[in-house]
Parts: C-alpha cells; structure tokens; sequence
C-alpha cells in the first residue's frame, strides 16, 4: 500500500528504541524522510549509517524546553508533515506509594514538554494548511493498569489536551491522534515486570509470564504492527480521523469502547 509519504518530512521522538524505532523504521521504509530524536548519540550514529539520505539525527532530551528550540532550528523553514511524539514514562508505583515530587516529576515528563512542542510544530503545519501528529501513550487511559497511577493520571491529561485541540483545529488540515499500547516487547515492559516481581516476592521472568497470562491473546504485542499503524495515521490516508484514542492491546481492555 503506497502511504504517498515519500520525500515528506516527519519528527519521530525517541526513534532508537521501542515505539519510535519502529515508527522509524516503516516512515523510512514508504519513503520518507525523518528528523530521529534520541537521547542516545552512538545509537543515532548507527541509525545515520544505514540510512545517510533520508535520516537527519537530532540527540538531546526533547521534554526540554532547549531542544524544542533546537529542533525547531533544525526544521527551519521546510514542510512538516507529521510528528510521532514519545517518550519513556515515570517509575511504577502504586498511589500511596508516591509523593508530591513524584507527580510533579510526572507532569514534566509526561505533559508539559508535549504541550510546548504541540504550541511549536501545529502552527507550522497549520500554515500549510496539512500536518499529522500522533502521540504514544497507553492503554491505561482507557482501563487503569496496576502500579502505573503517574503514567495513567497524566497521560489522562495528555488525552483530554489532544482531544480538545484536535476539536478546536478540525477545520485546519491537521489531524491529532492517540496510539495506546498495552502490554508489548518493549524496554518498557522491565520496570512493570519488576515492580510486580518485587511485590510478589518472585522473579522479573515469572512476573512478566503471569502479565502475559493475562493478556486475551496470551502473548505480547510486537512493536513493528504498532508501528505500522502509526505511520498510517501519519499519512494522508487518516485524513478523517482526528481526537480518537486508538487502543493497541491484545484485547486486554474490556469495555465496549476500548
């Protein structure tokens, strides 16, 4: 299926490991061109390599007001087509467990540095009257996963800025869009897997089998399919979908609107 992304400009946060390197990794394979965002130098390098034409690497923390400067540099004056907006999450832990710095450490990683760089790149696709953003988040904010209160209550805020957003600009051309994944063969999937093999007095591997018991299909997703949607909601074939929450879960959620 031809996305018709080629040669299109699109940022992908956190594009060495996880979600974002396979986002990458299909945008390059339909064509496009991609400004790769890690924190990680010797990661990009190796990325930069084996992909010198369409790739631009760009490493810094992007939750920081400097490199959101930067990046903006950096894009300069050309068309941008679409952004994948990702980055690692808080510590597991349950509610009592944390503290007022906690949530305060929360809101910075999770939704303060997204709402500055949304303010950054929507003007700018908005001026060419076409732009796609999609933004990983989780599951969670459809049905509450143990020990991720930090992730859940801030990623909840993240849903309700891009849903009033995308209301606020349907008529623009740019359309702003959700992936939730639940439990997938990502790094992530460590600190889940060892905070319940902490409180469960058993090892990280036989915690990660009971969460993958759990799951409807009995297995974890592969971050490659979600990677695939992602990049279609990247391109020009999502044109009439905007402000949804789009679960990726294996079937975990269990209402009707999951």
């Amino acid at each position: 299926m031809d996305l018709h992304i080629k040669n299109q400009l699109f940022v992908v946060c956190g594009a060495t490991s996880g979600f974002g390197n396979a986002v990458l990794k299909n945008l390059l394979a339909d064509g496009a061109k991609v400004i790769a965002i890690a924190r990680g130098q010797e990661k990009l390098d190796q990325l930069q390599k084996a992909n010198p034409i369409q790739m631009e690497s760009f490493c810094g923390d992007i939750t920081q007001s400097e490199s959101i400067y930067l990046l903006l540099q950096k894009i300069g004056n050309r068309k941008l087509s679409g952004a994948f907006i990702n980055a690692g999450g808080p510590p597991a832990m349950k509610t009592l467990e944390t503290k007022l710095d906690d949530w305060d450490n929360a809101y910075h990683q999770l939704l303060r540095w997204k709402v500055e760089l949304t303010q950054a790149l929507v003007p700018l696709m908005m001026k060419e009257k076409y732009g796609r953003m999609v933004f990983l988040e989780s599951a969670s904010v459809k049905q509450p996963i143990d020990n991720l209160v930090l992730s859940t209550s801030l990623r909840l805020s993240v849903v309700g800025f891009v849903k009033t957003l995308s209301q606020e600009i349907a008529e623009s051309g740019v359309t702003l869009n959700i992936i939730g994944p639940g439990y997938h063969e990502t790094p992530a999937i460590k600190r889940l897997s060892d905070k319940k093999a902490e409180q469960e007095n058993i090892t990280s591997q036989e915690a990660k089998d009971k969460i993958t018991a759990g799951i409807r299909m009995k297995r974890m997703g592969n971050p490659e399919d979600l990677g695939q949607l992602a990049t279609w909601l990247l391109s020009p074939s999502s044109g009439y979908i905007t402000g949804q929450t789009i679960s990726v879960d294996g079937g975990q959620i269990l209402g009707i609107h999951g």
